[in-house]
């Protein structure tokens, strides 16, 4: 089968025309529609993940099975054994094996998955356009769920600052519109990230370098060292600040170095329920589902090229199967 292939390190995606069928022993396969390209997938080139080499990247995968029709694949395959697999927090379990990550994933006509648990039938949903949710759209889901018990306090209207307005920040911004009645605004650099904040419903959007105002609930999807330091400097007293991006950045903290007790976590991935909750809710609610722009799977390497250079509105989908091109 055709694949794109990750063979070393800083190098290059390969295409391989005849790369080994997935094994069906024990698993199933589906074929591949469509792969949403995801920060992750440069991290994975860059050496900053402990990926085994040759690999097949793609996490945000949807496809068709033989018996489910058109399926979505949940990409974080837990051991099953540990206690965060037994109250169903695969995602964070510390032997996961996640698919593009760890094993092939769907930058390829076909892909193994580890148990038919995690395929989620798409029904009526797009399965180009909606290949983000997987990882984009449920990141933004579950870095949302973390602060809404914050944003539905009795009493005063709320706010909510989104630091990052770029694909996931956007997931983020349509759903706490959706799902609170806070005021939400918007951080970032780029004037047309601000702006395009604002399109899908954004109170507000400010640059990094301005002034801001307290926040119930700020969600960092950039986590540098600068990004959570705003993040603390915006925070209210009895705040909450969701850390989501990957860029390894730190906050001191303690008491005093800190908003009196503001609280400060880590949101990773999204669980099996809290996907099937997400697709529910694109069913309902079709504008969750953000732009895509589709590219051939064999023009990986350009994907990502731009992907690097910001050169992207909305999200990018490879597209495997091309009788969904249209």
């Amino acid at each position: 089968m055709r694949a794109v292939v990750l063979e070393a390190r800083n190098s290059p995606l390969k295409v391989v025309d005849d790369y080994p069928e997935p094994d069906a022993n024990g698993s199933e396969v589906i074929d591949v529609i469509a792969c949403g390209l995801c920060h992750s997938d440069l991290h994975v080139v860059a050496g900053e993940f402990p990926s085994p080499l040759p690999i097949v990247l793609g996490h945000e995968v949807t496809g068709n099975h033989p018996e489910l029709g058109p399926v979505m694949v949940y990409a974080p395959w837990g051991c099953g054994r540990c206690r965060e697999c037994a109250d169903g927090y695969e995602m964070i379990c510390a032997d996961a094996t996640e698919a593009g990550l760890v094993v092939d994933g769907g930058y390829a006509e076909r892909m193994g998955i580890a148990d038919r648990a995690y395929l989620y039938p798409l029904g009526d949903l797009n399965p180009v356009a909606s290949a983000p949710l997987a990882c984009g759209g449920l990141t933004g889901y579950r870095a949302v769920q973390q602060t809404l018990e914050t944003l539905r306090r009795p009493g005063r209207k709320r706010r909510v600052l989104v630091i990052g307005a770029g694909g996931i920040g956007q997931f983020a911004l349509r759903y706490l519109k959706l799902l609170t009645d806070a005021e939400v605004y918007a951080l970032d650099r780029a004037p047309d990230k601000r702006a395009t904040a604002v399109a899908i419903g954004a109170d507000g959007a400010f640059d990094a370098d301005d002034d801001l105002p307290l926040f119930d609930a700020v969600v960092d999807f950039v986590a540098l060292d600068a990004t959570l330091a705003t993040a603390a400097g915006a925070v209210a007293r009895r705040g909450v600040v969701v850390a989501v991006g990957l860029y390894g950045g730190r906050v001191p903290f303690g008491v005093g170095a800190v908003p009196h007790e503001a609280r400060f976590m880590s949101s990773i991935w999204g669980t099996r329920t809290q996907l099937g909750e997400l697709l529910d809710l694109a069913r309902r609610e079709p504008s969750i589902i953000a732009p895509v722009e589709t590219m051939a799977f064999t023009d990986a390497q350009m994907a990502h090229d731009r992907l690097r250079a910001g050169d992207v509105e909305g999200r990018l989908v490879l597209l495997i199967d091309q009788a969904h091109a249209n």
